[in-house]
């Protein structure tokens, strides 16, 4: 396996024939493990390019399932089995046939039925897309997905009980970050706000192409762009990861892409890729340097990347910058919906690239 080395801030590689005492330390410690990159493709023994099935990081799972709340006698639907380890949590809780999950994985989901199977632990482990959910089950008091999403699918609203509640990691095009939000089901709809933010595995369905630079940028094209300044500094926009920030710009910009790219004497570029809806490319960069009071942008494409996205950040500034707990999000056959405080000044969000 390939637990999370927080020191040096990536995956290391432990190995339980080699030494049994590492692997049992990462085991049990609060740090998120990768079983499997690049969809099993990548054996090892090095980490692979993808992470595509983990055991999340145990102080995570337990929030999790705190804002789950699940009572006895209710009936659970997990999306993304994984190791089982969360849905075998779930069992010991409420008994084994009171929890279903759901593993796209056809091998991950054999080895998780396994092992949940050797542990005395029997919740129905189901090989199939998580986004149609699971209908033979339903209805279900709680819903948890523990991979993360770019929408959630109705029909997940759809099996869950009157009033029961759906937790899944959220988040938008923009970044790779994700924010829990739960959400409780009523007359059709579901809503409810974010309570952390995170950074889980996307739902497979959800993982979008990579952008590549120069299927958006075209040859020449950023010489010739429009070129034009703004005020705003690197240390006010660039707040780093778990910062409330990027993901508020995701919910404002809609079909944005932000790549960072690594400072060079003293100059870091910061790009945006998004798309028009009629498909046609857009882009923009802003060159942050050391010492000055503003920084270069220019754009290209039908949209002006930059612009949105810089009223998007003074949108939050004269708010008060908000954390993420003070967002919600609402659910419904026509779409979703993200909100600041209210829910009555909702706009509409688009998880797909």
């Amino acid at each position: 396996m390939w637990p999370f080395d927080v020191g040096a801030q990536a995956s290391t590689v432990a190995d339980r024939s080699a030494d049994p005492g590492r692997w049992h330390g990462y085991a049990e410690a609060d740090v998120p493990v990768v079983t499997q990159w690049d969809d099993g493709r990548h054996a090892g023994p090095g980490p692979g390019k993808v992470a595509t099935s983990s055991a999340s990081m145990p102080s995570v799972v337990a929030a999790m399932l705190a804002d789950l709340d699940v009572r006895d006698g209710q009936a659970v639907l997990e999306i993304g089995t994984g190791t089982g380890w969360n849905a075998g949590l779930l069992a010991h809780r409420l008994g084994g046939a009171r929890v279903t999950t759901v593993e796209v994985d056809a091998a991950v989901a054999e080895a998780a039925r396994d092992a949940l199977r050797r542990a005395g632990l029997g919740p129905t482990v189901v090989t199939g897309d998580g986004r149609d959910g699971y209908r033979p089950g339903a209805p279900y008091d709680r819903v948890i997905a523990t991979c993360g999403v770019r929408e959630i699918p109705y029909a997940w609203v759809e099996q869950t009980a009157l009033g029961g509640i759906v937790v899944a990691p959220w988040g938008t095009p923009y970044g790779n970050g994700d924010a829990v939000v739960r959400l409780v089901v009523a007359d059709g709809t579901a809503s409810g706000r974010f309570t952390r933010l995170v950074e889980f595995m996307k739902l497979r369905a959800h993982r979008g192409p990579a952008v590549r630079h120069g299927d958006v940028v075209p040859y020449g094209g950023v010489e010739a762009a429009e070129e034009s300044t703004t005020g705003v500094t690197e240390a006010e926009f660039l707040t780093g990861r778990y910062t409330a920030l990027p993901f508020v710009l995701g919910l404002r910009v809609p079909g944005c892409v932000q790549a960072a790219a690594g400072k060079r004497g003293g100059a870091r570029p910061v790009w945006f890729y998004g798309r028009d809806g009629r498909g046609e490319a857009s882009w923009a960069v802003v060159m942050f340097r050391d010492g000055r009071p503003t920084a270069t942008v220019r754009q290209g494409g039908p949209r002006r990347l930059w612009d949105e996205v810089e009223a998007a950040y003074h949108w939050w500034a004269e708010r008060g910058r908000p954390g993420v707990g003070r967002f919600g999000l609402t659910v419904d056959g026509d779409g979703q919906y993200a909100w600041l405080d209210d829910p009555a000044g909702a706009w509409p969000v688009d998880g797909a690239r």
